[in-house]
């Protein structure tokens, strides 16, 4: 148990990482972090995972590149902008709603659904922001609070079902329309930092998933 919740923290971590990054645009003092030697270790360590390794290299070669300008923090809060905040042919919204087909949410909105497995679980992260509940950011955080909740547990066989629930949730939530995001943000991020994040994401819900599972 004492290895399992450890390794839990560490996955906590990452999705809210992931979280703070679809949140609000990076600050100038965000971005001098990515240049320490506590990101550059994190990620090395991230890259050491061979699911992680491609999309990690693709992220550190995109930072790498952008830390050369001085007006970096400007291109990326421009681009969070064009990508995540306009709403035009350009953009890519963040929000489960636009990507998921209806007919299969049994009469609920993606934002509902989220919504409700929030009052089941006693998490209230939306309270922090304007957003709809099926925003990416918030969903993600979401996950880091349901991972953080299932260490409180003593019994094996009670974070065994927390496991399953949060394997569930990554299926059914997160991996049913973040691959389609994903793509789209791809398709239209002409910087190159979003996607490659968007791509690291999709890389680790897989990865999380067969750990989750078993496979």
């Amino acid at each position: 148990m004492k290895e399992i919740k450890a390794f839990n923290e560490k996955r906590a971590e990452i999705y809210w990482w992931l979280s703070g990054l679809f949140a609000c645009e990076l600050s100038s003092q965000d971005l001098s972090h990515y240049s320490s030697p506590e990101i550059y270790n994190f990620l090395a360590g991230l890259s050491e995972n061979d699911h992680l390794a491609v999309s990690t290299h693709k992220l550190c070669a995109t930072l790498k590149q952008l830390l050369k300008h001085e007006d970096a923090q400007v291109q990326i809060a421009n681009s969070f902008y064009n990508l995540f905040l306009k709403c035009d042919g350009n953009s890519a919204l963040p929000y489960a709603s636009l990507y998921i087909d209806k007919s299969k949410m049994n009469n609920k909105t993606p934002a509902q659904a989220i919504a409700e497995l929030m009052e089941q679980n006693g998490v209230h992260v939306q309270e922090q922001t304007n957003e709809s509940y099926d925003h990416l950011a918030i969903e993600l955080d979401f996950l880091g609070h349901l991972i953080i909740r299932s260490n409180e547990l003593e019994k094996e066989a009670r974070m065994e079902q927390a496991l399953k629930f949060q394997a569930d949730y990554i299926r059914h939530h997160l991996l049913n329309w973040i691959p389609d995001f994903s793509f789209d943000c791809a398709s239209k991020d002409k910087l190159g930092f979003y996607s490659s994040i968007s791509v690291l994401l999709v890389a680790f819900l897989e990865l999380d998933l067969n750990y989750l599972t078993g496979n």
